[in-house]
C-alpha cells in the first residue's frame, strides 16, 4: 500500500512538472510598433520582423539577435528621392514595412518600406543591422513597393537568364498607389548587371505591366512558386464600370522573360461566389484523408496525398461580417489554366460554344481570335509573342469550391499542416483568435489558441517552426510561439477525446493524453485511442449485471476494446477497496468487496451504485458503476402495497408473509407464506371498493373484497387515508372475504374531485396489508355557484340546488326547485360601443341558461344583439354582436352622438333579466397623433389622442398607419400602438392613420404621420469591453432623435440577453454603458447589437474580453503624490487611462498610464478615509484598501498606508514663510496692474475681435464643407456607377477644335455636311482622296503651311481654323502628323532662340504649329481625362455649382452670394429660406421627387434646379430645356402656372421684379407639377386675355434681387442726402469673407484636381513624357536656353495651352451646362493654376485684387507641385519613338472613323484654292517638290474639283476670309473682338494675356 501511494505522488509530481515545462514553451516577443510583415529563414529557423520604423531579427525562441531602425525619415510623397532641402514639405514620416524576402543563397534579406517611393534595401541575414545596399538616387525604375498603407505587396524569389548569365531576381505583385511605380507585375534584379541597377525592373515591355490602372483595384494577397511556375493570388474588379471584387490566381512560367504566359483564373468560393475577396492563403500538401475527400467530390479529379492544395480565406462584400475558407488543388488550377489557354490558342476562346477567355486590361473588350491546332498549348507552354496575351477566364468558367469553414468573423490568416495523414488548418481572425480546424469530410473547429497569446487582430503571417511542432502567431504588436497541440493538458480519456484534436489520443496503458509517437506500443490495437474518433475504453457489460449487497462473489467485466495485458498487473478499484483481478480475452474478472465494505443504500432508493475502476499497473484504463441492491429497501416507496412492490421489483425479491419482510430470492426457502418474484396476484390484498364516488360531507358505507388472506383469517383490520388524518375506522368482516366500513364524513373544497387511496392495517401488529382501494371524492358546491351550474352537473353526482348553494341531494332538507331563478346580469364588457355597432359584447352574470340553446333573445340598449354560441359559458357568460344604433323617430333623421340603454336577456321558458348598468352607443373621435413622424423600420410608440377613444375593447380596435398595421399596446382614454415596418419610399408623405372599431366603424386622422429615413449609425467607439461591462460606448450617427427606446444588447447562445438602456440621447449621439456578460462566455457565441426601436444594428467589430487579472499587491507605504504601480495582465484590451478609476480609501487616484500589464496611479494629495465603516472604527489600523475599477468591474488589489510625518506647528510656518510671501506678492501685483491695465484692456479688445472674426470664418467653412460633403454623396455614388457625362470623342474634338464658331452648331465640321450636287459626289470624293495623298507628302505639306503663313491676310483666326482642319484630315496618321508638328516646332524654336526671345515661344497661338500642338495635346489627353483627371474635375465643377446654387443668385446681374469671384459677389443681404418641393413629373408615374430650392429663386431658376435633380442621370443634352417645360403649383383643387413674368409681377417705379416662389407664397413641401409643352412659344402666346398681352408688351425693365447700380445712383441723386446714400449703398467689402468661406469649402476639390493633373508619381500620359523629353533635348541643343526658359516652354505647351482651357470650360469634356456664375469662379481657379505654373514671384499688397489674395497662401504649394511634376517626369523612363507611334496608331485606329475627315479635306482645299497661285509658285521653286511632281498632282486635284465646281469656297470659309474680326473665347465669355488691335501686334501687352485662350 505504501508503494502504491508513493507511485501516485510521483505521477502527480511529474504531471505538474510536465505542465509547467509545456507552459514555459510559450515564448513571446513584443514590438514597440505595429508589426507589418514576418518571414522565416527555413535554414536557420530565424524570424525577421518588419514593423513600423524598425526591423527585428529573432531566433527560434523569439529572442532579439539584432535590430535596425528604419524610420522615421524626412520624406514627402510629393517629392522625388533623394529628399533634400529643396523638398520643403518633407517631415518625419513613419516607414511601414511593405515587403520582406529571404535570399538565403547569398545571406541577404530584401527589405522594402513605404518611404522614398517604396525603395528597397539589402541587409545581412545574419545581422540585419548591417546594411549591404541602399540607394535612393537612381530614380523611378527602382521604386518597388508602395507608399500607401492600404496597398499590399507580395513577392517570390526567382531567376532570370540573360544570355548565359543566370541572375537571381524576385517577382513582385503590387496594387495601385498614387505615388508608386506603375508596375502591376515586375521582375526586380538583386545585383548590378550591365546597365541594370539593383532593384531595377528587367522586363520593360509587357502587356501586363502596361495594364496597370487604378480602375481594377488590384489587391495582392499571396505569391508562391511550384514546378517552374510563379503564382499570384489577388482580387480585383472587372473594370471601371464594376465595383465588385473578384478573386483571381494568375500563373506564368518562371523562365518567361516577357510574361507571355501570364494567365488569370477566377476563383469562386461558394457556387454563388458569396465570398468574393481573398484575404490570406497558404499552400500545403493535402494529406491522405483530405486527398480522398477532394477526389470523392468529383469536382477536381483524382488528388493524391502529396498533391499541393491552395487554402484561401475569403471575405464577403455581400455579407461584410462573414468569411469562409476554401480549398483548391493546385493540379486542378493548372488543368483549368491549360484549358483556358488551349481555348484561346485553338478555338477562338470558346469552350463548349461559350466564350471562356478574354484579354484583360485592354482599352476595348478583346477576345481571342486565333485558331491553331491543339498542340500549340503543349508546344508553347510559356506562350509566345505571336500568341494572344495576357489571358483571363470569363466568370462562367471560374474554378469553384464550396466553403470548408464559414464564420461570422473575418478570417485574416491561415496555415495548414498534415498530422497522421489528416490536414489541420490554423486560422487567424480579426478578434484575435486562432482557430484549430480539422479538415475532415465535415470540417469543424476543435479548439483555439490561448487568449494569453492573442487578443488583437491576427496578422496574415501564420508560420510553423522548422519542426512543425510550434506555430508563430503574430498580432498587432506581439508574436507568440505556441505548440500546435496541447494534449498533455487533458488528464482523462474523456476530456482527451472530447477535444477532437487530430494531434492527440489517449495512451491507454500510460493513462495520459499524448501524440501517437509519444505513446509506447501505440501501434498495437486499442493502445492509443485517436481523439477525433470520440472513443475510450468502455465497459460493455457486467456478469452478473447486479448483485445483492448481502452476497459475496466474483463479477466478470466485459471490455472488448481493452488492449492486450500480457505481463501486466490488473486490479479492480471499488472506491474504498481494491481487489485482485484476472484478464482473459477482453474480460476482466474481479472479486467483489465484502458486504460491510459496501456503502449504505441511499434513502428513497433500493440500490447503491459503486464506482469500479480497472487498473493496469495501477493506472486507470476504464471505469463504470456496479449496482448492489437491497430487497428490504424496495418497500420504502410504496408502503400501502408492500408485498406487490417487493415481488415486482427488478431485483427478483420474494415476500415472506409471516415475517412481513422482503428478501433476496432463495430457492431453498419455500412454503405458502413465501411469495416468489413476479407473482403479485399471490399477495394478500384488499381490492374492488364500492361505490367509487363519495360525496363530501355525507357518510357513505364502502364495501370491498379480500384476497389470499388465509394467514389473516382471525385478524382484525382498520382502514385509513390521508384525508382522514390520524383517525382510522374499523373494518367489518362479511361472508366470502367481503369487507366494509361505515364510511367517513370527508371535508374537501380545493377541487371538484380528488382521488383517495385507503390503506389497511392489521390492528395487532400495525402492519399494512396490500390495499388497492381507490375512490373518487367530489364536492357539488365547488365551481357551481348558481342554480344553472348546479343543474348542469353530471347526474351521477346527484347534486341539487338547495336554496343558495349546490349540495349532495341527501344534504338538502328541502325539495329542489323545478326552475332556476331569473338570470342576473352583473357586468357588461364593454360599456361603450360605436354607433355602427358590429362589436362583441360580453354579458356576465348568473343563471343564464344551462346550454347555449337556452338563450332566446338579447337586446343591448334596445338593439338586437346576435348571440355567438361558440363563446357561450354555462350560466355565467354570454357573448353577442351588437347591431348599429337605431335612430330615434322620425326615422329619416341622422343618428345622434350618444344613446344609452340596459342589456336584456331572455331564456327558454320565458325567464329574463336586465342589467343594472347601461350600455352606451357613442362616436369615438381621434384627433391627433404624437409623435408625428418616425423611422421607416417602425417600432415607434404613437399615442392617439381624442374623445371617447375607449369605445369597445382593445380586441375590437385595429389601427393602421398608411396601410401598415400598428400593434395596440394600451387602450383607454388614449390609445397607444407600435408602428410596423414601412416598405415604400421614404420620406413618405403625411399618411392617414385609421382607427377601426369593430367591423363597420373607421375613423381617419388625415395627414397625421410621416415615415422618414431610418437612423444611421456612422461610427461607434470604443469597440472593446470587459465582460464586467460598464464601459462608456459612444455612438455617432443621425436620426437618433426619433428613436424612443435605444438599448445596447449582448446575446449569448445560452444565457438570456443582457440589455443596457441609453444614458444620453440626441439626434446625432447616443451613449451606453456596455452590458455585463456572463464571465464564462464564449466569444464566438456573443453577439452585440444596438436596438433602436425596431432597428437592430449588429456591432460586428465590438468584442468582449475576459476580465483582467491583478497580481497580489503587498502592503506598501506611500506618501502624498506618490506613484503606485499595479501589475497584472490584460488591462489595455478594453480600457484606457482616462476611463480607468482607482481609489485609495474613499479618495480617487489619478490613473496616469495604463499598459497591458501595468497601471500607474498617483496617490491622493492628502490621506483619505477608509471606505469601510469597520476600518473607520478601528483607529489603530492605518491600512487603506486600494481598489481599481474598470467600468462595472471592481477589484480590491491590496492595501496601502501613509507614512507618518513629523508635524511642524502652524504657528511657526505662518509668520515665518507665508505672511512675508503674501505681502511681497500683493505689492508686486498692485504695481504691475496699475501700469498695464489700460494697455491690456485695449489688447484684449482687439484680440477678442480678431478671434471672433477668425472663429466665425472657420466655423462657417467647416459647416459649409460638411454640408457640401453630405450633398456630394449622391454625386459621388452616381460617378461610381460610371455616370460622369463624358462627351464622346467626336463631340469632344468638335468643341475643342471648332467651337465657339460664328456658325455655331451649323459649322460644316460639326454637322458633317457640305453642299455638293449628287452627280458630283463620286468625283469630289475621289479628288479629295488624291488631295489627302498630297497632304501626306511632307514636302508638300510643309511648303503649303509656310506659303499660307507668309500671306498677310492669313490671320490668326484662319491659322487656328486651318490647323484644326489639318488635325482632323491627318487623324488617321497621327504618327505623320506628329512628325510634321516636330519639324515646324524645331523651326519655330530656332527662330525664337536666334531672335533672343526664347521665353515667348508657345505663349500664343499665332502660328499653325502652335495650334497644331494644342490639338495634339487634346487628342493625346482625352483618355487621361476619362480615366484620371476627369473625375476630380467633375467633382470640382459639381461642388462649385452646388455651393453657388445653395445661396441666392441674381438671375439678371449674374451675381451670387457664394462665389470665388469678387466681381460676381452679391453685395446685399438677401433674406431667403430653403424649401423642399415635392415635384411630380407629368406622364412619368405617381412618384414625387423632393427637390431643394430657395424661396427667392425665379421660376426659371426653380425649373433649372428641378430638371437638374429629376434628370440627374441624363447628360445635359438629353434633358428638357427650361423653355420647353411648364411648372404648375397645385395648392388646392385648382392649379396655377408659375412664370417669371405675369400680371401679378411687382413694380417698383419703371422696374419690374421677376417672380419668385416667395412672390407666389409657395410653402415648404408644396407639390408642383413639371410638364412639357408641345411647342416652345413665348410666354405672351400663352396668355388668356388681350389685356394681359398688352400689359406685358409694355417697355419695362426687369430685375431680380438687386437693381442695377445706375438705378440706385439715380435714386440717390434724387434724395441728395449723403446719409441716405450711405444707407442705400451696401459696402461690398464686408461680404468678402464669403469668398474665404467658399474657398475653404471647396479647397479639397481644388487640391484633388491639381493633384490629379500635377502628379508624376501616378499615371502620366505618354504624350506628356514624350513631348517634355523633346523640349529637354532641344534645350540642351541650344546653349542659351536657361532652366527658367525650359520651364516656360513646358508651361506654355501643357498647363496653359490645355489644362486652363479645360478647367475654364468643363463643357469641352463633359456634357454639362456651365452657368455664368459658376464660370466666373472657375476663372479664379484657372487663374490660380496659371499663377502656379509661372516662375514669376507675385508680390501682393493690400491693394491686390481679392482674387489674387484668395489663393496667395496656396500658390507656393502649387508651385512646388508644378516643379515636382516637371522633375518627376524628367526622371521617368523615356517613351521611345516606337512606343509613341504605337500609342498614336492605336488612337488613330480607334477614333478616326468617327470624324468628318472628308469635310475637313474639302475645307482645307478652300485654302489651297484661295492661295492657289502662290502655292504653285512655291512648289515650282522647290527642287524636292519638282522631283515628286507635286505641282502636277495639285493641278490634277484642282482640275477635278474646280472645273466642275463654280463655288470656290464654302460660305463658312469665304466669310472667314472676308472678315478680319475673330471670335475669341476667354474664360468662358464669347464675343467678337478686333483681332489686329488685341493680338495682332507681336509682343503686345494683350498678347501676353493670351495664355489658355481658346481660338
Amino acid at each position: 500500500m505504501k508503494q502504491r501511494w508513493t507511485w501516485h505522488i510521483a505521477i502527480v509530481t511529474m504531471t505538474f512538472v510536465y505542465v509547467g515545462l509545456a507552459h514555459s514553451n510559450t515564448a513571446e516577443f513584443t514590438s514597440d510598433t505595429l508589426i507589418n510583415n514576418v518571414v522565416a529563414d527555413p535554414r536557420t529557423g530565424r524570424l525577421y520582423v518588419g514593423a513600423i520604423n524598425i526591423l527585428y531579427q529573432l531566433n527560434s525562441e523569439l529572442k532579439v539577435e539584432s535590430k535596425a531602425e528604419t524610420g522615421p525619415r524626412k520624406d514627402n510623397r510629393q517629392c522625388i528621392p533623394p529628399i533634400t532641402n529643396e523638398c520643403k514639405d518633407a517631415v518625419d514620416t513613419d516607414n511601414h514595412n511593405k515587403l520582406l524576402l529571404v535570399h538565403g543563397a547569398e545571406d541577404k534579406l530584401v527589405v522594402c518600406g513605404s518611404i522614398f517611393r517604396g525603395i528597397c534595401s539589402l541587409r545581412n541575414l545574419s545581422k540585419v543591422e548591417n546594411l549591404i545596399y541602399f540607394s535612393d538616387s537612381i530614380g523611378e525604375k527602382t521604386y518597388v513597393a508602395s507608399v500607401e498603407d492600404s496597398v499590399s505587396v507580395v513577392a517570390v524569389m526567382s531567376y532570370f537568364i540573360k544570355e548565359k548569365d543566370n541572375l537571381t531576381v524576385f517577382l513582385v505583385g503590387k496594387g495601385y498607389g498614387s505615388h508608386d511605380s506603375n508596375k502591376l507585375i515586375s521582375t526586380r534584379l538583386l545585383r548590378d548587371f550591365d546597365d541594370w541597377d539593383v532593384f531595377e525592373n528587367v522586363i520593360k515591355v509587357s502587356a501586363v505591366q502596361a495594364a496597370f490602372a487604378l480602375r481594377y483595384h488590384h489587391d495582392f494577397r499571396f505569391a508562391f512558386k511550384d514546378e517552374g511556375f510563379v503564382y499570384f493570388l489577388f482580387s480585383r474588379t472587372l473594370g471601371a464600370q464594376d465595383q465588385k471584387n473578384f478573386t483571381f490566381i494568375s500563373r506564368m512560367c518562371e523562365n518567361d522573360d516577357h510574361y507571355y504566359s501570364y494567365t488569370e483564373l477566377q476563383l469562386n468560393c461558394s457556387t454563388s461566389n458569396k465570398y468574393n475577396k481573398a484575404q490570406a492563403a497558404y499552400v500545403a500538401a493535402s494529406g491522405e484523408i483530405l486527398a480522398q475527400i477532394l477526389s470523392n467530390s468529383s469536382r477536381y479529379g483524382p488528388v493524391s496525398a502529396s498533391d499541393k492544395v491552395l487554402f484561401v480565406t475569403f471575405t464577403s462584400e455581400e455579407d461584410p461580417s462573414s468569411s469562409a475558407l476554401c480549398m483548391y488543388p493546385l493540379e486542378s488550377i493548372n488543368n483549368h489554366l491549360v484549358e483556358i489557354i488551349r481555348a484561346c490558342y485553338s478555338n477562338n476562346g470558346y469552350i463548349n460554344n461559350k466564350l471562356a477567355v478574354y484579354i484583360p486590361y485592354s482599352s476595348s473588350v478583346e477576345s481571342c481570335s486565333t485558331n491553331f491546332n491543339n498542340e500549340m498549348v503543349n508546344k508553347y507552354k510559356c506562350g509566345a509573342e505571336f500568341l494572344p496575351n495576357p489571358l483571363a477566364s470569363k466568370p462562367e468558367f471560374a474554378l469553384t469550391a464550396e466553403p470548408s469553414l464559414e464564420r461570422q468573423v473575418h478570417m485574416t490568416a491561415v496555415a495548414v499542416t498534415v498530422e497522421m495523414g489528416h490536414a489541420v488548418a490554423f486560422v487567424g481572425t480579426t478578434t484575435g483568435e486562432v482557430l484549430k480546424v480539422h479538415l475532415s469530410a465535415h470540417p469543424e473547429v476543435y479548439g483555439r489558441a490561448s487568449d494569453d497569446v492573442t487578443g488583437t487582430e491576427v496578422n496574415k503571417n501564420l508560420l510553423f517552426d522548422s519542426s512543425q511542432e510550434h506555430l508563430y502567431i503574430t498580432t498587432e504588436k506581439k508574436i507568440a510561439k505556441v505548440p500546435v497541440q496541447e494534449c498533455h493538458q487533458k488528464t482523462d480519456c474523456q476530456t482527451c477525446v472530447d477535444m477532437k484534436d487530430p494531434y492527440c489520443g489517449w495512451c491507454v496503458l500510460e493513462g495520459k493524453c499524448t501524440r501517437k509517437k509519444e505513446c509506447s506500443r501505440s501501434n498495437e490495437t486499442n493502445t492509443w485511442l485517436w481523439s477525433p474518433k470520440q472513443q475510450c475504453v468502455q465497459i460493455e457489460a457486467f456478469n452478473p449485471e447486479n448483485l445483492s449487497r448481502m452476497k459475496t462473489q466474483q463479477v466478470d467485466i466485459s471490455i472488448p476494446t481493452l488492449p492486450s495485458l500480457t505481463f501486466h498487473s490488473v486490479e479492480c478499484d471499488f472506491g474504498s477497496v481494491i481487489t485482485g483481478a484476472s484478464f482473459s480475452g477482453g474480460q476482466v474478472t474481479c472479486s467483489l468487496p465484502n458486504p460491510e465494505k459496501i456503502p449504505p443504500t441511499p434513502e428513497q432508493q433500493d440500490y447503491v451504485s459503486v464506482p469500479v475502476k480497472i487498473l493496469v499497473n495501477e493506472i486507470e484504463v476504464t471505469s463504470g458503476k456496479y449496482k448492489f441492491y437491497s430487497c428490504s429497501a424496495t418497500v420504502r416507496n410504496n408502503q400501502n402495497t408492500p408485498c406487490i412492490t417487493c415481488v415486482t421489483s427488478q431485483w427478483g425479491c420474494q415476500w415472506n408473509i409471516q415475517d412481513h419482510s422482503c428478501s433476496d430470492s432463495d430457492d431453498f426457502v419455500s412454503g405458502e407464506h413465501i411469495i416468489k418474484p413476479q407473482q403479485p396476484d399471490s399477495c394478500p390484498q384488499f381490492e374492488s371498493p364500492n361505490p367509487l364516488l363519495i360525496p363530501v360531507g355525507f357518510k357513505i358505507p364502502i364495501s370491498f373484497q379480500g384476497k389470499n388472506l388465509d394467514n389473516y383469517m382471525d385478524k382484525e383490520f382498520s382502514i385509513g387515508t390521508e384525508l382522514m388524518k390520524t383517525r382510522e375506522e374499523e373494518v367489518l368482516k362479511k361472508e366470502n372475504l367481503n369487507f366494509s366500513f361505515n364510511g367517513y364524513e370527508f371535508s374537501y373544497d380545493k377541487h371538484q374531485e380528488v382521488n383517495v387511496s385507503f390503506y389497511i392495517k392489521e390492528r395487532a401488529t400495525e402492519r399494512k396489508i396490500d390495499s388497492t382501494l381507490k375512490v373518487i371524492l367530489y364536492n357539488c358546491s365547488v365551481e357551481r355557484e348558481d342554480c344553472s351550474l348546479c343543474k348542469h352537473a353530471d347526474t351521477e353526482y346527484q347534486c341539487v340546488w338547495c336554496g343558495r348553494s349546490c349540495v349532495y341531494h341527501h344534504l338538502c332538507r328541502t325539495s329542489e326547485p323545478a326552475q332556476c331563478p331569473d338570470p342576473k346580469i352583473t357586468e357588461i364588457i364593454p360599456k361603450f360601443g360605436p354607433l355602427n355597432g358590429r362589436i362583441s359584447v360580453t354579458i356576465k352574470g348568473s343563471n343564464m341558461g344551462i346550454k347555449k340553446e337556452d338563450i332566446k333573445r338579447i337586446t343591448v340598449a334596445g338593439v338586437e344583439c346576435l348571440h355567438q354560441e361558440d363563446k357561450y359559458s354555462v350560466s355565467t357568460s354570454v357573448v353577442c354582436e351588437i347591431g348599429p344604433k337605431k335612430p330615434a323617430p322620425p326615422q329619416d333623421l341622422p343618428l345622434g352622438s350618444t344613446s344609452s340603454g340596459v342589456v336584456e336577456i331572455e331564456l327558454e321558458g320565458g325567464k329574463s333579466g336586465k342589467s343594472e348598468v347601461n350600455f352606451t352607443y357613442r362616436d369615438p373621435k381621434p384627433n391627433r397623433i404624437e409623435p408625428a413622424k418616425g423611422p421607416a423600420a417602425g417600432g415607434t410608440v404613437i399615442t392617439i389622442i381624442g374623445d371617447d377613444l375607449d369605445t369597445a375593447t382593445k380586441n375590437d380596435v385595429v389601427v393602421t398607419v398608411g396601410g401598415v398595421a400598428c400593434k395596440i399596446l394600451s387602450f383607454g382614454k388614449n390609445i397607444t400602438c407600435k408602428t410596423g415596418k414601412f416598405e415604400k419610399k421614404v420620406p413618405s408623405e403625411k399618411l392617414t392613420v385609421k382607427v377601426k372599431y369593430g367591423r363597420d366603424t373607421i375613423k381617419d386622422i388625415l395627414a397625421a404621420y410621416q415615415y422618414v429615413d431610418n437612423p444611421k449609425i456612422i461610427e461607434y467607439f470604443p469597440k472593446d469591453s470587459f465582460v464586467c461591462g460598464g464601459r462608456m460606448i459612444k455612438v455617432v450617427g443621425n436620426g437618433f432623435g426619433l428613436i424612443q427606446n435605444a438599448t445596447m444588447k449582448v446575446q449569448d447562445s445560452t444565457d438570456p440577453a443582457s440589455v443596457q438602456e441609453a444614458l444620453t440621447k440626441n439626434d446625432t449621439h447616443l451613449q451606453f454603458y456596455s452590458p455585463t456578460v456572463n464571465s464564462s462566455f464564449d466569444s464566438w457565441s456573443v453577439r452585440t447589437s444596438l436596438q433602436l426601436d425596431n432597428i437592430e444594428e449588429i456591432l460586428i467589430d465590438f468584442h468582449y474580453h475576459p476580465e483582467p487579472t491583478f497580481n497580489k499587491f503587498d502592503e506598501k507605504a506611500i506618501t502624498e503624490g506618490n506613484i503606485i504601480i499595479v501589475t497584472g495582465q490584460g488591462f489595455s484590451k478594453a480600457m484606457t487611462a482616462i476611463e480607468a478609476q482607482a481609489f485609495v480609501g474613499d479618495a480617487t487616484c489619478n490613473v496616469t498610464i495604463l499598459q497591458d500589464d501595468k497601471l500607474f496611479l498617483v496617490a491622493p494629495s492628502s490621506k483619505p478615509k477608509s471606505r469601510s465603516k469597520r476600518h473607520r472604527r478601528d483607529t489603530t489600523n492605518d491600512l487603506l484598501e486600494l481598489v481599481v475599477k474598470f467600468g462595472h468591474g471592481e477589484w480590491k488589489v491590496g492595501s496601502v498606508y501613509y507614512e507618518r510625518k513629523d508635524d511642524i506647528p502652524l504657528a511657526i510656518i505662518i509668520p515665518a514663510v507665508i505672511l512675508p510671501m503674501l505681502f511681497f506678492i500683493v505689492i508686486s501685483v498692485y504695481c504691475y496692474r496699475r501700469k498695464s491695465q489700460q494697455a491690456e484692456r485695449e489688447y484684449e479688445k482687439v484680440k477678442h475681435q480678431l478671434e471672433n472674426l477668425e472663429e466665425s470664418v472657420r466655423d462657417r467653412c467647416k459647416k459649409e464643407f460638411t454640408d457640401l460633403m453630405i450633398e456630394m454623396e449622391d454625386h459621388t455614388s452616381d460617378m461610381s456607377e460610371g455616370r460622369i457625362p463624358f462627351l464622346d470623342y467626336k463631340t469632344y474634338i468638335d468643341r475643342n477644335f471648332f467651337l465657339p464658331s460664328k456658325d455655331g452648331a451649323n459649322d460644316p465640321m460639326v454637322t458633317g455636311n457640305i453642299q455638293i450636287p449628287e452627280a458630283r459626289r463620286a468625283t469630289v470624293s475621289q479628288a479629295l482622296n488624291q488631295f489627302s495623298n498630297l497632304l501626306n507628302s511632307k514636302t508638300f505639306l510643309i511648303n503649303f503651311i509656310r506659303t499660307l503663313e507668309s500671306r498677310p491676310d492669313f490671320n490668326a483666326r484662319s491659322r487656328g481654323y486651318f490647323a484644326s482642319l489639318l488635325t482632323v484630315a491627318l487623324h488617321g496618321k497621327l504618327e505623320y502628323y506628329t512628325d510634321i508638328m516636330r519639324t515646324l516646332l524645331l523651326e519655330l524654336m530656332d527662330e525664337h532662340v536666334q531672335n533672343k526671345n526664347p521665353k515667348l515661344m508657345l505663349r500664343r497661338s499665332e502660328t499653325v504649329v502652335e495650334r497644331m500642338l494644342c490639338n495634339w495635346m487634346s487628342i493625346c489627353l482625352y483618355q487621361f481625362l476619362k480615366d484620371t483627371a476627369g473625375e476630380p474635375l467633375y467633382k470640382l465643377f459639381k461642388a462649385l455649382k452646388h455651393q453657388v446654387e445653395k445661396g441666392p443668385v441674381d438671375a439678371k446681374l449674374k451675381r451670387a452670394k457664394y462665389t470665388l469671384n469678387d466681381t460676381g459677389l452679391l453685395g446685399d443681404d438677401v433674406e431667403y429660406s430653403v424649401l423642399t418641393l415635392q415635384v411630380l413629373v407629368h406622364g412619368e408615374g405617381p412618384d414625387v421627387t423632393p427637390v431643394k430650392v430657395l424661396n427667392c429663386d425665379t421660376i426659371s431658376q426653380v425649373k433649372e434646379k428641378i430638371i437638374d435633380h429629376v434628370y440627374r442621370n441624363l447628360p445635359y443634352s438629353q434633358r428638357p430645356k427650361v423653355d420647353s417645360v411648364a411648372l404648375e403649383w397645385r395648392p388646392g383643387s385648382t392649379g396655377q402656372i408659375l412664370s417669371d413674368l405675369d400680371l401679378t409681377s411687382q413694380k417698383e417705379g419703371r422696374w419690374k421684379r421677376l417672380n419668385t416662389l416667395a412672390h407666389y407664397n409657395v410653402r415648404d413641401n408644396a407639390t408642383l407639377v413639371l410638364s412639357r409643352v408641345l411647342h416652345s412659344q413665348s410666354f405672351h402666346q400663352h396668355q388668356d386675355s388681350h389685356e394681359e398681352k398688352n400689359a406685358l408688351l409694355e417697355e419695362d425693365n426687369t430685375f431680380h434681387l438687386v437693381k442695377p447700380l445706375d438705378e440706385i445712383d439715380e435714386v440717390k441723386s434724387k434724395r441728395g442726402s449723403i446719409k441716405d446714400k450711405a444707407m442705400i449703398k451696401a459696402i461690398t467689402e464686408i461680404y468678402l469673407t464669403r469668398l474665404l468661406s467658399v474657398k475653404g469649402t471647396l479647397q479639397q476639390f481644388v487640391d484633388d484636381f491639381f493633384r490629379s493633373v500635377l502628379c508624376s508619381s501616378s499615371v502620366v500620359p505618354p504624350a506628356v513624357k514624350y513631348f517634355f523629353d523633346f523640349l529637354d533635348e532641344q534645350a540642351q541643343r541650344h546653349d542659351n536656353v536657361e532652366e527658367e526658359t525650359l520651364h516656360i516652354w513646358k508651361t506654355n505647351s501643357l498647363p496653359l495651352r490645355f489644362w486652363v482651357n479645360i478647367l475654364r470650360n468643363p463643357n469641352f469634356i463633359f456634357d454639362v451646362h456651365v452657368p455664368e456664375v459658376v464660370e466666373a469662379s472657375l476663372h479664379v481657379i484657372s487663374q490660380t493654376f496659371m499663377d502656379a505654373c509661372t516662375k514669376t514671384e507675385h508680390k501682393l499688397s493690400r491693394d491686390s485684387p481679392s482674387n489674387k489674395l484668395l489663393y496667395a497662401k496656396e500658390i507656393s504649394t502649387y508651385k512646388k507641385m508644378v516643379d515636382d511634376y516637371y522633375r518627376g517626369i524628367r526622371q521617368m523612363v523615356s517613351v521611345s519613338d516606337q512606343d509613341m507611334n504605337t500609342h498614336l496608331a492605336e488612337i488613330s485606329r480607334e477614333h478616326t472613323d468617327k470624324l468628318n475627315t472628308q469635310v475637313a479635306l474639302h475645307q482645307l482645299y478652300q485654302f489651297a484654292s484661295k492661295y492657289y497661285d502662290v502655292i504653285i509658285q512655291s512648289l515650282d521653286e522647290d527642287p524636292a517638290a519638282q522631283n515628286k511632281q507635286l505641282t502636277l498632282r495639285l493641278q490634277q486635284v484642282a482640275a477635278a474639283l474646280e472645273n466642275k465646281t463654280q463655288k470656290r469656297a464654302s460660305t463658312r470659309t469665304q466669310e472667314m476670309f472676308n472678315d478680319e474680326r475673330t471670335e475669341v473665347r476667354v474664360g468662358g465669355a464669347t464675343g467678337w473682338t478686333d483681332w489686329k488691335r488685341n493680338y495682332g501686334t507681336s509682343g503686345g501687352t494683350r498678347g501676353r494675356d493670351f495664355r489658355g485662350v481658346k481660338v
